[in-house]
């Protein structure tokens, strides 16, 4: 009887001791879950903050770039170019339109300095305006008219030709290319 009740108090005295193991194991885990989730919320505060930096720095570069190209079409707007047209055929001792003449010419010609006109390259907006409509409105008429799509794409791409136009030369004679 007495090996009886000393196999149970060993038996008992295991199974609490195992208890406490596995208690003592999971509150040391938790705690290094909790250990865990506040080092990834301070590595994702880190990564947040790095993130405003790049936009604070993309914010002051673009307003950088604003500040050039203002100054640029300043500097556009403030120098306007001069055509000077001279007719050779004639000669006299006055002088042409032109920014400055020599008077002291003993030849009877001036001569005038100036700037010439350059040529814009490039499509006008005007010309874009018309490929882009003629294109979009023969696409919509195409697409509209179901039953014959060959003539809607003509009247299409007439009227939105015309309507590409009229708004790529509105957009020109803003810009100066055209004169009104």
């Amino acid at each position: 009887m007495k090996s009886l009740f000393l196999t149970g108090a060993v038996s008992v005295l295991l199974l609490t001791s195992c208890n406490k193991d596995e208690k003592l194991q999971t509150t040391t885990s938790l705690e290094q879950q909790k250990l865990d989730y506040q080092a990834r919320q301070i590595d994702l505060e880190k990564q947040k903050l790095a993130i405003e930096k790049e936009k604070i720095n993309f914010e002051k570069q673009k307003d950088s770039l604003n500040k050039v190209n203002e100054e640029k079409a300043k500097k556009q707007t403030q120098v306007k170019e001069r055509v000077v047209y001279r007719n050779s055929s004639r000669s006299s001792s006055g002088s042409y339109a032109g920014t400055s003449s020599s008077g002291s010419s003993s030849s009877g010609t001036s001569s005038s300095t100036g700037t010439t006109a350059t040529q814009k390259k490039g499509w006008s907006s005007a010309a874009k305006g018309t490929v882009i409509g003629t294109v979009g409105g023969a696409a919509a008429g195409a697409i509209i008219s179901k039953k014959n799509p060959g003539l809607g794409a003509v009247i299409g791409g007439v009227a939105g030709g015309a309507t590409g136009y009229t708004i790529g030369r509105a957009e020109d004679r803003k810009s100066g290319r055209v004169q009104k």
